[in-house]
């Protein structure tokens, strides 16, 4: 029951949040931006991303039965690992979009086109779900003679591949690969983009001007920073490390309770989102 109060309260504030801020976001025409475009299809990722999960797992906590079919769980593993790639590659175009409005200031509109961010973000869409399909197809091609009890609060990877037995040498190079692709590409576009970022606001003289430059940015850092780094913490680790029940935690987090931060990180410190609230009601 405990569980149960939790995990409804995250996933009811990650609902009103995230709506909350797609409808601020289509319904003030200041907030039609290439960024605030970008922050909305996140909004609109992270609701999704949650309502793979959350159901289930309040299903779950309440219930006799805590059973899920096979194929439940092929569809929970493939949409929440689709959506996580996709969260990973719209993290990185945001980065992109940043680095542009900083760097390129006169020429930011002009590139950053309706048509270029619509373009971004369903390439975000297609090359995650693309993966997804990958990992999926192979984690359960995986031969389970381990018991069928997942040590986990839904069907994730690492839990999937300790239930299953036999050779997993070619699964691991097609993690190994779709980790590289998906989660170290980003995080290396992220950090090039930063990197010149930074360059450019040491340039600038006015000391205000580079804290509005920074505060900008600042939202976005925090939110790649939660999501790869409980990502890289459960994925590019030693197997000698791996902990089931302290992975659980770490899991829950950026599965469930991150999608519940993103309103709030982009919204709390954003004066244009506070006008847009106070103008709505």
């Amino acid at each position: 029951i405990i569980l149960f109060v939790v995990f409804l309260g995250v996933y009811s504030l990650t609902v009103v949040g995230n709506i909350t801020l797609m409808v601020l976001i289509c319904n003030d025409s200041r907030l039609h931006t290439p960024m605030y475009f970008f922050i909305g299809n996140l909004s609109f990722l992270d609701l999704w991303y949650s309502s793979v999960y959350t159901p289930k797992i309040l299903m779950t906590c309440i219930s006799e039965d805590k059973s899920i079919s096979f194929a439940g769980c092929v569809c929970q593993f493939f949409f929440s690992a689709g959506l996580a790639y996709s969260e990973c590659y719209l993290l990185a175009v945001m980065a992109y979009d940043r680095y542009m409005a900083i760097s390129k200031p006169l020429l930011y509109s002009q590139v950053m086109s309706v048509k270029l961010c619509a373009f971004l973000v369903a390439s975000a869409y297609l090359g995650g779900f693309i993966n997804s399909s990958i990992i999926t197809k192979r984690t359960f091609a995986l031969n389970f003679c381990s018991g069928n009890v997942i040590d986990d609060f839904f069907c994730d990877l690492l839990p999937l591949v300790k239930l299953a037995c036999g050779k997993k040498d070619g699964y691991q190079t097609v993690l190994y690969f779709l980790l590289a692709s998906n989660v170290i590409t980003p995080t290396v576009l992220i950090l090039a983009s930063y990197l010149f970022i930074i360059v450019t606001i040491l340039r600038i003289r006015s000391t205000q001007s580079r804290l509005k430059a920074f505060s900008t940015c600042s939202s976005h850092l925090i939110s790649v920073t939660l999501y790869y780094g409980s990502i890289l913490y459960i994925y590019c680790r030693p197997q000698s490390s791996y902990s089931l029940d302290r992975d659980k935690i770490v899991s829950t987090f950026y599965t469930v309770v991150f999608p519940m931060l993103n309103p709030m990180i982009y919204s709390l410190r954003n004066k244009d989102v506070k006008e847009a609230l106070d103008k709505l009601i």
